[in-house]
């Protein structure tokens, strides 16, 4: 059953990642811009990155100790909030209107909406694991749970970064022009891409070097400059986006 469970989501992971890549074939036939709120970017990008992180969600949590009903039910739930966000993006997309923020018809607002209780749901759903993965709940060796632990807590900051531009767009909406907080929105967009994908990155370093004739001391010492590296690119990303604002 868990090895069938694997199956069937990563076999969801590859759906979301082959509409990331139909979305961009689509931009490179079509003459609508890759920046803005009308875009095909963001498909894209939603496909290939919730794809990602859904294969490697799947993955780390193979380390968590937890329950398997636990584990197979907080794993649906985020594939299910995966396909939602991406589906809601797509038809966005198709319909030649921004995602988030629109509340412009009744449909637009339903769309909205459900995009940002979905991303509440990625909070609490990732905030669970990195919970267990921070308090050192894992079968792993102190490398990989130092992966595991960083990982996590970067892609938490990415979520949470991502709520804050969601929050300020909200707000610049209510009080400003549709111009306008569609600009302000995306002020943290570094900073969120660069922190999501930690999750897969820094594990994937500590898998390699697992695989190497390296004694358990050096390969944790590589694994905490590789977590030294990635938050310093992190920090560094965050900057940007503040200097850029």
């Amino acid at each position: 059953m868990r090895e069938a469970r694997a199956r069937l989501l990563l076999a969801v992971a590859a759906l979301l990642v082959l509409s990331g890549l139909v979305h961009l074939v689509v931009f490179a036939v079509d003459d609508r811009p890759w920046a803005g709120p009308v875009s095909w970017r963001k498909p894209a990008t939603f496909g290939l990155s919730f794809g990602v992180t859904l294969a490697s969600v799947v993955w780390v949590t193979s380390y968590l100790r937890l329950r398997e009903r636990t584990r197979t039910w907080l794993l649906g739930v985020f594939a299910a909030d995966c396909v939602v966000e991406v589906a809601g993006v797509s038809l966005q997309a198709w319909r030649g209107v921004p995602s988030h923020l629109n509340r412009s018809t009744p449909t637009d607002a339903a769309v909205a909406t459900v995009l940002a209780l979905g991303g509440a749901v990625l909070i609490g759903v990732l905030g669970t694991f990195a919970v267990l993965a921070v308090r050192g709940r894992t079968d792993a060796a102190p490398s990989m749970r130092l992966a595991l632990r960083a990982g996590f807590a970067l892609l938490v900051a990415g979520l949470l970064a991502g709520a804050a531009m969601i929050a300020v767009g909200t707000v610049a909406m209510r009080t400003g022009s549709e111009a306008h907080a569609y600009a302000v929105t995306g002020f943290l967009k570094e900073f969120h891409g660069v922190t999501l994908h930690a999750v897969l990155v820094l594990p994937a370093l500590a898998w390699l070097l697992a695989r190497t004739s390296w004694p358990e001391r050096r390969r944790l010492v590589v694994v905490r400059a590789g977590v030294a590296a990635y938050v310093a690119a992190a920090l560094a990303a965050l900057v940007l986006d503040l200097a850029t604002a």
